[in-house]
């Protein structure tokens, strides 16, 4: 059976049960050598060592997941669905380390570059 890129219906499951993910869609390990199908990759970078005066970006990742739970299928202005067009997927946070800008910056890199290579968006 083919892996399904398709947000969870909310018939299936409801919106406010499970654990979020963006837009409800699967989860996977972006370490994982199973990622040959995914278009596009939702990651979050939970950290706000680079702003001041504001600090609280670093909870944004899980904020958006638990937003984009109420997030339609299609768009209801123009009708696009997304998930007809590409296989789109969460692959999670990059682990930072709140204490230290470079260690941080070279883990930002790491976890991008491996999934660019395999040209995902």
């Amino acid at each position: 059976m083919a892996r399904s890129f398709l947000p969870v219906s909310s018939l299936q499951s409801p919106r406010f049960s499970g654990a979020a993910t963006f837009m409800r869609l699967p989860l996977l390990d972006p370490a994982s050598d199973d990622l040959g199908d995914v278009h596009v990759g939702l990651i979050g970078v939970p950290w706000d060592g680079g702003t001041t005066n504001r600090p609280g970006a670093r909870h944004g990742p899980r904020q958006l997941r638990d937003l984009s739970t109420m997030i339609r299928r299609l768009h209801p202005v123009t009708g696009f669905d997304p998930f007809g067009s590409f296989n789109c997927a969460d692959l999670g946070d990059v682990p930072v380390n709140p204490a230290d800008l470079q260690d941080t910056l070279q883990r930002i890199t790491a976890f991008y570059e491996p999934i660019a290579e395999r040209g995902i968006l």
